[in-house]
C-alpha cells in the first residue's frame, strides 16, 4: 500500500515530541534521588507545568511547595491538591509585567524556604523571557525594547542570551547567589545548540557564558543599559558549590526517536548530527536541494534558525519561513515533502507549530493570490502557508528541544 508521506511525517514528529515529554523525563531522572529534606520545586519555562508534575510523581510527600512560571496558555492541571502551588503565566517571546512579577515572587519563594530545605529547579526553553529582575535604573520599557531588538537582529541564541544576562539580576548565574548555599538540583531540557547550561534559560544557576565572537556586540543604547548590571559570580564562586546540574532531554534524543519511528514505518532513514542553523530562508533552500538531489530517504535534522525581520513583518515563525523557502525550491516536484516544526508546539507568534509542505504548496498558495517570494521578503510565511493549507496547529507539547525537520521523497 502506498504511504501518505505527509501523514507519516506528522506521526514521526508527534512521536519524537512525546519521547522527550517533560513530565516523563523528570520522573525518570528523579527515580532513586534522595533529596534529604523537604523539597521546594521551582519550574520555569514552556514545559514548566509537566516538569513540575513529574517531580511530584517521583518525590511524593517530599515536595513541600511548588512554583510554576510558564507561558500564557501553558499552565497545566495535574499537580497534587495537597501541595501549595504558585503559578504565574507571563510573556513570551517578549517579557511583560508578569515576567517582572515572576522575578519578585521567585525571590520571595526562595527566601521563605524553611530550614532544612532542598531546591529542585526545572528549567526549559522560554525561561529567558518568562522571569526577569532588571537592575535599577533599567525600566520595563527599556527591557522590552532590548528583547524586541534581540529577537529581530538575526543573532544565534547563544549571542542573544549573552546580552540578556547583562540586563538581569538573576541570569548569568546570579540567581545562585540568592540560594544561600542550600543543596540544589537543576534538571534542564535543552533548547539551544550545544546544550550549554549557561545558555539554557540564560543560565540562571550556571556561571555566565564567555564572550561571543567578534561582531556580537549590541548597539550603543543597549550596551549602556547593560552597564548597570553587576558582574556575575565567577565560575568557582562558593554559590555554585551546592548546585548539581543534569541535562534530561536534548535535540539528539528527539532525532533518535524520530529515526526509530521512521524505521518502524518502513523508511530508509538518514539522521544528521549537525544542527541546522543560520538564516531560515537559506537553510530551507539548502535542505530542499539536498532532498531533491538525494535518493529516496527520510531525512531527520534538528536545528534553530533565525529570521532577520524587516520593518513591519508579517506573521509566522522561523519554521514556517524555512518551510516556505523549501516549498519554493520543490515547486512542482510530486511526492517531495518537508516538515519543519517547533518541538514546543509553537513557532513564533500565531497559532502554528510549523508547517508540512510538498511540491504543490506553491501552486495552492498562488491560487489564493499570494506570491511565495514576496511572502518571504515580508516575513509573512504564515499567511502563505495558511492559504496553502500547510500549517501544523500549535499546542503546548510539554517539552522544548529546538525544532525538528523531516523530509522525504518517493522511490523511483
Amino acid at each position: 500500500m502506498k504511504r501518505d508521506a505527509r501523514s507519516d511525517l506528522l506521526e514521526i514528529y508527534r512521536h519524537a515530541v512525546a519521547s522527550v515529554n517533560g513530565r516523563d523525563r523528570v520522573r525518570t531522572h528523579l527515580a532513586g534521588w534522595e533529596p534529604g529534606a523537604r523539597v521546594r520545586v521551582i519550574a520555569i519555562g514552556k514545559a514548566a507545568g509537566p516538569m513540575a508534575i513529574g517531580a511530584c510523581d517521583a518525590l511524593g510527600a517530599a515536595v513541600e511547595s511548588v512554583m510554576v512560571i510558564t507561558k500564557y496558555g501553558h499552565a497545566t492541571a495535574g499537580l497534587p491538591s495537597g501541595v501549595p502551588v504558585t503559578t504565574i503565566e507571563a510573556g513570551h517571546p517578549l517579557p511583560d509585567a508578569n515576567s517582572l512579577r515572576a522575578g519578585i515572587d521567585l525571590f520571595g519563594f526562595i527566601a521563605r524556604a524553611p530550614a532544612p530545605s532542598t531546591f529542585l529547579f526545572l528549567i526549559s526553553g522560554g525561561a529567558s523571557a518568562l522571569v526577569e529582575a532588571p537592575p535599577e535604573p533599567v525600566r520595563f520599557a527599556d527591557l522590552r525594547r532590548a528583547h524586541d531588538w534581540l529577537l529581530g537582529c538575526g543573532w544565534d541564541i547563544a549571542a542573544i542570551n549573552r546580552v540578556r544576562t547583562r540586563l538581569s539580576l538573576i541570569k548569568g548565574g546570579r540567581l545562585a547567589s540568592y540560594l544561600g548555599g542550600v543543596r540544589t538540583l537543576q534538571l534542564l531540557i535543552s533548547d539551544v545548540p550545544g546544550d550549554d547550561p549557561a545558555v539554557i534559560g540564560s543560565g540562571l544557576l550556571t556561571p555566565a557564558a564567555s564572550n561571543g565572537p567578534p561582531g556580537r556586540e549590541p548597539p550603543a543604547w543597549l550596551a549602556e543599559l547593560a552597564a548597570y548590571t553587576p558582574d556575575p559570580p565567577a565560575a568557582g564562586a562558593p554559590c555554585f558549590s551546592a548546585i548539581e546540574t543534569r541535562l534530561i532531554a536534548t535535540s539528539r534524543d528527539a532525532r533518535l526517536s524520530a529515526a526509530e519511528c521512521a524505521h518502524a514505518l518502513g523508511y530508509r532513514v538518514r539522521q544528521y548530527p549537525e544542527l541546522i542553523t543560520g538564516e531560515a530562508e537559506q537553510a530551507g533552500r539548502r535542505l530542499a536541494r539536498l532532498l531533491r538531489d538525494e535518493g529516496p530517504l527520510l531525512h531527520v535534522w534538528s536545528g534553530e534558525t533565525v529570521v532577520t525581520l524587516p520593518e513591519a513583518p508579517g506573521r509566522g515563525g522561523r519554521c514556517q519561513h524555512l518551510a516556505l523557502a523549501a516549498a519554493a525550491e520543490l515547486a512542482g516536484l510530486s511526492g517531495h515533502v518537508l516538515l519543519a516544526a517547533g518541538t514546543d508546539g509553537g513557532d513564533g507568534p500565531g497559532a502554528a507549530a510549523g508547517a508540512v509542505i510538498d511540491g504543490d504548496t506553491v501552486a495552492r498558495g498562488r491560487a489564493r493570490g499570494l506570491d511565495p517570494l514576496e511572502s518571504l521578503r515580508r516575513a509573512d510565511a504564515g499567511a502563505f502557508l495558511e492559504a496553502s493549507n500547510d500549517l501544523i496547529p500549535a499546542g503546548a507539547s510539554g517539552t522544548n528541544v529546538m525544532d525538528l525537520l523531516l523530509a522525504c521523497k518517493p522511490a523511483g
